[in-house]
């Protein structure tokens, strides 16, 4: 994705000069049939008021000529697993589940989903995307557009952090992670092995699964990416974390990283990238800058600690 997903939104909400700001539109498109989707076992939603489940190609047109295009999907009510697999034969035991953001509104289902987890198996990493349940929105796209919009574009320009959450995202990281275990000869996965990573609001949830988590029903590690530096109280049994964000990220970026400085207190094993440059929203790498290798360094942080051979029993 050419620029982060929240700046997209935002800009989309904001008055658009027709030669010097890019256009945005979301085009609705049929709910794709993953292969091997797995259904959460979680209570189905009681409010008959809330909007079916829609899939759209966010649409992007550049005053350079470019053009770009994501899917995302909102009004989730039936959480679900997408399992992304590592070739046989290369498979190291660990897995991984990925939470996308998406201000708990949408979720950048590619970009911070599937193209993460693809790079992951590629690495010989098991991963399994999360479709976590979400905020109503409205059925309109265009009037969910705006509504996003809105929100993001006032924090960019005052400064402050907006107040986002969705306790059934955090019941639904909590459930994945169970089944992943539950099922994992079936996965090929180590369930003692078995960690998150998430993106903007995604990291907000894998964040509070950690912390929300009790015991063995925590993620194993955890990769927090560009999420929310609020500082938050770790117990001493919280799993080891992977942190990184872009210091030109408008929302998160350019305060103390609270969150992180709250991990290295607590005396849980912490590794923080802080990137140069990246905006908000790089997902696996914004090309052009050093964020292109945080899947990388992601690895290499889960080799160092132990996490990609086999655990002492």
């Amino acid at each position: 994705m050419r620029v982060a997903l929240v700046a997209l939104i935002a800009l989309a909400a904001a008055p658009l000069g027709a030669q010097t700001m890019p256009r945005f539109a979301i085009k609705r498109i049929e709910a794709p049939q993953e292969a091997g989707a797995i259904l959460l076992p979680v209570a189905a939603p009681s409010d008959p008021k809330t909007p079916p489940e829609s899939w759209g190609l966010l649409v992007g047109d550049f005053p350079d000529g470019s053009h770009m295009e994501q899917r995302i999907v909102r009004n989730v009510t039936a959480p679900a697993i997408f399992p992304v697999l590592p070739k046989p034969g290369t498979a190291t035991g660990a897995a991984v589940v990925v939470a996308p953001g998406g201000a708990f509104k949408s979720l950048s289902i590619d970009q911070e989903g599937f193209d993460v987890a693809r790079k992951l198996a590629d690495r010989g990493i098991a991963a399994f995307v999360l479709k976590y349940r979400l905020n109503p929105t409205p059925v309109d796209d265009n009037e969910h557009l705006a509504a996003v919009g809105r929100v993001f574009a006032e924090t960019i320009a005052r400064g402050t952090r907006p107040q986002l959450k969705e306790p059934r995202a955090t019941e639904d990281a909590l459930a994945a992670l169970a089944l992943v275990r539950r099922d994992a000869a079936r996965f090929g996965v180590d369930p003692a092995r078995v960690g998150m990573i998430g993106f903007s609001a995604g990291a907000q949830t894998v964040l509070n699964a950690a912390l929300e988590g009790k015991g063995a029903a925590r993620p194993a590690f955890i990769g927090f990416i560009y999420g929310p530096m609020d500082p938050v109280t770790v117990p001493a049994d919280a799993p080891p974390m992977f942190a990184a964000i872009a210091f030109d990220d408008p929302l998160f970026g350019r305060g103390a990283m609270g969150a992180v400085d709250s991990w290295r207190k607590a005396g849980v094993r912490t590794e923080f990238h802080g990137y140069e440059r990246g905006d908000h929203g790089f997902g696996a790498g914004k090309p052009g800058t050093t964020s292109v290798g945080v899947i990388d360094a992601f690895r290499l942080w889960l080799a160092t600690d132990g996490w990609l051979a086999p655990r002492a029993r």
